[in-house]
C-alpha cells in the first residue's frame, strides 16, 4: 500500500507563479520515480488554479486536491467561509478538519470541528481529521480521548470509515514555544489510544493514520517506517520543493 503525503500550504505561497514553480518541481519528482499518493491543500484563493495545475503532467496521475478547511453550511451563509458544495465544484477531494492551528490558535471547539466534519461528509469529501493533545503531561491520554470522542460524536460507523486521521501532537510542532520532538514510538502509542477510543463504538481496524508533528526530511523516514503510520501531513516543508521532494522520496517504497 502506498504511503500518503499531504501538503498543507497554509497561507503560502505568496503568488500563483510561486505555486506553479512548487508544483513543477513536484511534477519532476513524480517523473523521477516517486511512488506515493499526494494531496495538495493550497490556500482557498489558489484552489481553482491549483486544480488546473494538478491536471497537468505526472501530477494528473499522482496528486489530488485538498482544502484546508470547510464551513458548516447549516449555519447559513457565513461571510468569508467556503462550503462543501463549492469545494466539490472546484475539484476538491480531501479536506482538513480540526487542524491544530484552528483548534488552538483560532479557538475552534470540538463541537465546531464535529459540525465541519459532518459538512464534509455531506458534501462527499474525504475528511482528514486532525487530533492531538496540547501538552504531554500526566493527563494527555484523557485529553486525547475526550477530543476524539467529541470530534466523532454522533457519526455512524460508515461515516467514520470514510475518514482519515492525522495525529498532530501540538507540543511537538516546531512553531510552538518549548516544542519537543516526538518519536515514532510515541506517535504510535497516541494513535493506538485514538484507535482504542473509537473502537468502543466503531470498527477502525482499517482506518488510515497520518502523522503531522512537524514532519521534515530529517525525521520523515523514521515515522514512515512504522507500519502503523500510513502517511504524513506536512506543513512548512511542503512549500519548499527540495525538502518536500526528499519527503516524497522517503515515502516511496
Amino acid at each position: 500500500m502506498k504511503k500518503l503525503v499531504v501538503a498543507n500550504w497554509k497561507m503560502l505561497p505568496a503568488s500563483l507563479a510561486e505555486a506553479r514553480e512548487i508544483l513543477e518541481r513536484i511534477d519532476g519528482c513524480l517523473r523521477d520515480g516517486v511512488d506515493a499518493d499526494l494531496v495538495v491543500c493550497p490556500p482557498f484563493v489558489f484552489v481553482e488554479e491549483v486544480a488546473q495545475m494538478l491536471a497537468e503532467g505526472a501530477l494528473a496521475e499522482g496528486a489530488s486536491l485538498g482544502a484546508q478547511d470547510i464551513a458548516d453550511r447549516d449555519e447559513g451563509a457565513l461571510t468569508g467561509e467556503v462550503s462543501g458544495p463549492q469545494l466539490v465544484k472546484l475539484g476538491v477531494r480531501f479536506v482538513l478538519i480540526g487542524h491544530s492551528e484552528r483548534r488552538w490558535k483560532l479557538g475552534e471547539s470540538d463541537d465546531v470541528v464535529n459540525a465541519k466534519l459532518r459538512a464534509a461528509l455531506r458534501a462527499g469529501l474525504v475528511p482528514i481529521v486532525c487530533l492531538g493533545e496540547r501538552t504531554r503531561d500526566g493527563a494527555w491520554q484523557e485529553e486525547l480521548a475526550a477530543q476524539t470522542a467529541a470530534t466523532f460524536r454522533g457519526l455512524t460507523a460508515g461515516q467514520v470509515g470514510q475518514c482519515l486521521i492525522a495525529y498532530e501532537p501540538v507540543w511537538a510542532i516546531s512553531t510552538n514555544p518549548d516544542a519537543k520532538p516526538d518519536t515514532p514510538a510515541g506517535a504510535v502509542q497516541s494513535m493506538s489510544h485514538i484507535r482504542q477510543t473509537l473502537a468502543d463504538h466503531f470498527d477502525v481496524s482499517h482506518t488510515t493514520f497520518l502523522y503531522g508533528g512537524s514532519v521534515t526530511p530529517a525525521n520523515a523516514k523514521e515515522f514512515l517506517e512504522r507500519p502503523e503510520i500510513s502517511g504524513v501531513l506536512v506543513g512548512g516543508a511542503s512549500v519548499h520543493p527540495e525538502e518536500f521532494c526528499r519527503i516524497l522520496m522517503v515515502a516511496t517504497r
